[in-house]
């Protein structure tokens, strides 16, 4: 007997809109968002942006970059780096922070660069300078005086609003309940909303069906599963 046919899915990127009308306030997000709009109007010219994988920390980095008009930079690609090449004009954002290790001298010249261009800078990151496992004492303590803004786990509201602007993002129709069965069910980060996603893009491409609450229970179970 021959089963229904499965259509190959192609491995099309998605790339996210990181534009501010996309991006969704919630009570986790709200007073980093604050923040971030408030500026050039900090007290001090560097923050830090701390928060789980998935929590924003990209999108809102990408809505102050724009703002700034800064330059954006890999904090680990901060040790093959010539700092002549990224002396801040404006401003400067570093993502993910915490993974400067072998970089630490550089980044530390950067921020001092910035701070005598009275140049804005931002760095993002998973955690507190304390959790980084940094070996510099003055860049430690350079970090440690920058202000935190702090982002967090979305609420069920938020998780279920992602899922939506996810899917749209990926131009799939799903139903609300459907949506609603999905939210209850993954971790509440944006990181695991965005992988069943993909996976139930790719399932629903294969059948050349919709998402439907059946698929979405088979595709978690694997999910969990695998």
């Amino acid at each position: 007997m021959i089963g229904p046919v499965r259509q190959l899915p192609l491995d099309l990127p998605h790339e996210p809109s990181f534009a501010r009308e996309d991006f969704l306030g919630a009570s986790a997000n709200a007073d980093a968002l604050r923040v971030i709009e408030a500026w050039p109007d900090w007290p001090g010219r560097m923050l830090l942006l701390v928060g789980p994988a998935g929590s924003g920390k990209s999108h809102l980095g990408a809505i102050w970059a724009r703002r700034a008009d800064a330059a954006i930079v890999e904090a680990a690609a901060l040790i093959d780096a010539r700092l002549a090449d990224l002396a801040p004009g404006k401003a400067i954002l570093v993502e993910n922070a915490d993974r400067v290790a072998g970089a630490e001298a550089n980044l530390f010249h950067l921020i001092n660069l910035a701070r005598e261009s009275d140049a804005g800078m931002l760095l993002t990151a998973r955690n507190a300078p304390d959790a980084w496992g940094l070996s510099k004492p003055d860049l430690h303590s350079r970090l440690r005086l920058a202000p935190l803004a702090t982002l967090g786990e979305p609420d069920d509201a938020l998780a279920r609003a992602v899922l939506f602007k996810l899917f749209a993002d990926r131009q799939l129709a799903v139903e609300p309940a459907v949506i609603a069965f999905i939210a209850l069910r993954i971790e509440r980060s944006l990181s695991a909303a965005r992988a069943i996603v993909e996976a139930l893009d790719r399932e629903a491409l294969a059948r050349g069906k919709a998402v439907t609450r059946a698929m979405a229970a088979l595709v978690l179970k694997d999910v969990v599963e695998g």
